[in-house]
């Protein structure tokens, strides 16, 4: 392939977009994964009128700490769009950022959704990619990516089970022959641990910290189980203090952090629990034998897999990148169109 070749491959490719609550990845059709940032767009407010200021890593470290001319938000809530023109700007800048301002061919994109998202917020969704750019948008369901991300040999006559825990929302799905049998959306994810870490720290040591704080702490020594020593690593963080509201200085250790968390986890739990009971016997067995595996950014939460272990007597195992899983099945599904053009809605 000549060099002009190759490069009017690049700027034409046609796109895959994991359009996460935390991060949004984009995988470019035969060259992988080529972006990943903070699903984030700061604006700058003037006489009423807002003007993008920032879009993604830039526009994170804004958030918490804006002035009131600046105003920085995540347009994604809980796996769908909360606010369309802010979805819009982020995906658009998403798109000219990897095209380079090209002015080739508009790219073909595929967006992976919840299970469980309704018919508005998939319109939402597909009418943001169109108007970013996009020539023809597909809508491809999170479960069957993070599956086909995983390696899961999901289009064989038997039971596979993934859990993907993203940002706002973990996806638990048994497949089949390419296809979901069962599958429930339930809204815990990354986002609702930080928020248990606020209310933890609020309530047992009257500290206020910001969600930046709270998955610093999740991501350093975030743990779903107590340790045995009932302490574990610990790490020091600010915040301010709800009696004197003067800034204040403490420890917090994994013991804690598993103390906060115990919520959301018994929830991603449960959720697993009832997939097993509705799923029919056959596929049931398989998974007994085959095992349950994680996916997504929640699954990197220290000892999860050991945890649903011990309360599930299932073999749970952590996907290989598994912060890419989703990306990664989306763009396969890119890839082999043909093969997977079941599991594909373009809604003509």
């Amino acid at each position: 392939m000549s060099a002009l070749s190759r490069l009017v491959s690049f700027f034409s490719g046609d796109l895959a977009i994991d359009l996460g609550t935390a991060n949004t990845l984009v995988y470019s059709k035969g060259h992988g994964v080529i972006l990943s940032e903070p699903s984030v767009v700061a604006y700058h407010v003037k006489d009423g009128k807002k003007h993008v200021l920032a879009v993604g890593e830039d526009a994170k470290l804004m958030l918490g700490r804006t002035p009131g001319s600046i105003e920085a938000i995540r347009p994604m809530r809980e796996g769908v769009i909360a606010d369309f023109e802010a979805a819009e700007e982020m995906i658009k800048h998403f798109i000219r950022k990897v095209h380079r301002q090209s002015t080739f061919s508009k790219p073909k994109v595929i967006v992976c959704v919840p299970h469980g998202a309704t018919p508005v917020e998939k319109r939402a969704i597909r009418q943001s990619v169109l108007s970013a750019g996009a020539r023809k948008a597909g809508l491809i369901a999170e479960p069957i990516a993070a599956a086909i991300g995983a390696g899961m040999p999901i289009t064989e006559p038997t039971g596979n089970m993934v859990v993907d825990i993203g940002g706002g929302t973990t996806e638990v799905a048994v497949l089949s022959l390419g296809d979901i049998v069962y599958a429930r959306s339930i809204r815990v994810g990354g986002d609702r641990m930080d928020e248990g870490i606020i209310n933890f720290l609020r309530r047992s040591q009257n500290l206020l910290v910001g969600q930046a704080t709270a998955e610093r702490i999740k991501i350093e020594i975030g743990t779903a189980r107590a340790p045995k020593d009932k302490r574990g690593a610990s790490m020091q963080i600010r915040g301010r203090d709800l009696l004197r509201g003067v800034p204040h200085e403490t420890e917090i250790n994994q013991a804690h952090v598993a103390e906060a968390l115990v919520e959301p986890v018994n929830q991603i739990c449960e959720a697993l629990m009832e997939a097993l009971e509705t799923t029919p016997p056959d596929l049931a067995a398989d998974i007994v034998d085959r095992g349950v595996m994680l996916t997504g950014g929640g699954a990197l939460l220290g000892d999860l897999d050991v945890a649903l272990r011990e309360r599930t007597g299932l073999a749970i195992s952590v996907a290989d990148q598994t912060l890419n899983c989703v990306a990664f099945g989306t763009g396969k599904a890119l890839e082999f169109e043909k093969q997977l053009r079941h599991a594909i809605d373009y809604e003509s």
